[in-house]
């Protein structure tokens, strides 16, 4: 069901869309650093967000890695959280009753080990009421493929959005991991089959070194960048991205503030996710939804999907 909020006729109109989905304003949560929303619903307003996208949901739970799993780095943070959630089944039972209460639509993040486990998943979301789309995470291992990111692989990408594709009932999002040689290659893939929308970025791959200890400081050695440090690789990569496919783009990486919100949607994307920011600022989110209205309002921009690409050039 669209969820279409009210919105004053005298106020710049914010509103864009994804596919069949649309979303009051551009901004939404990025998987991951919002938990499933209820943990923000004292320090946010969540009905005055575009959308709120859950942490990734696997089929089974996971415990997650051992800690320590998060450390700060210069612009930004390094986790290693190993995908942690409760799994498919209970976030049906326990987390979609209150997700169903809001006034936003509600976009599920998926993860799997296989093709197979991308496929089931989806298949038990595809009739749950209240999920508005269904956003595909291929950065995670393929473990029948010898631990290849489906991400990092063409094939293997068009192959996990088919299957999910196949499934859903609603539109698909394939989040796009910035760890490859290409990415146009791998969106255009995802495209062809079938994606309704592409979100990027994923975090970058990085680690950081305890000098005391001289040993690596996440327990995992390696984990996933994110915050404003790759900001700027984002935006190149949106910028990118959408000379090379038609389906509507969502720009993550680093986004803190409405100025950043709006460099990615002039560099192409319809709608952005404030990630990081969230653990800093917890009403980050909120307030990029009222810096661009100010920008709309200021600037004399009746529709805020009139800057969508509208790239300057030198």
């Amino acid at each position: 069901m669209e969820v279409v909020m009210p919105r004053d006729e005298n106020e710049p109109d914010l509103r864009v869309r994804i596919g069949s989905l649309q979303l009051a304003n551009p901004v939404m949560t990025a998987s991951g650093t919002f938990g499933y929303a209820r943990e923000f619903e004292n320090l946010v307003n969540l009905h005055r967000l575009g959308a709120v996208i859950v942490k990734g949901i696997s089929l089974h739970p996971r415990a997650g890695n051992p800690p320590p799993r998060i450390v700060e780095t210069a612009c930004g943070m390094l986790n290693a959280i190993g995908l942690q959630n409760v799994g498919v089944d209970r976030f049906i039972s326990e987390k979609m009753p209150y997700l169903q209460g809001l006034l936003v639509p509600v976009i599920v993040n998926i993860l799997g080990d296989s093709i197979a486990e991308y496929e089931e998943i989806t298949a038990r979301l595809a009739d749950v009421p209240g999920v508005a789309a269904i956003e595909v995470n291929i950065s995670c291992p393929n473990v029948k493929k010898g631990g290849v990111a489906f991400g990092t692989d063409p094939a293997m990408a068009a192959a996990v959005t088919r299957a999910v594709k196949g499934r859903a009932k609603v539109p698909v999002l394939v989040k796009l991991s910035p760890n490859v040689t290409d990415i146009t290659v791998i969106a255009r893939a995802v495209e062809g089959a079938g994606a309704d929308c592409v979100s990027l970025i994923n975090t970058l791959i990085g680690m950081a070194i305890d000098l005391k200890t001289r040993r690596p400081t996440l327990a995992n050695v390696i984990g996933g960048l994110s915050g404003p440090a790759i900001k700027p690789v984002a935006l190149r990569m949106v910028y990118q991205v959408s000379k090379a496919v038609a389906v509507p783009i969502i720009g993550i990486g680093g986004i803190e503030t409405a100025e950043d919100a709006l460099e990615f949607m002039l560099a192409g994307a319809t709608a952005v996710q404030v990630g990081t920011a969230n653990f800093a600022n917890p009403r980050a989110s909120e307030e990029v939804v009222d810096g661009i209205a100010a920008y709309a309002r200021a600037e004399k921009v009746p529709a805020i999907r009139d800057l969508i690409g509208a790239l300057g050039h030198n």
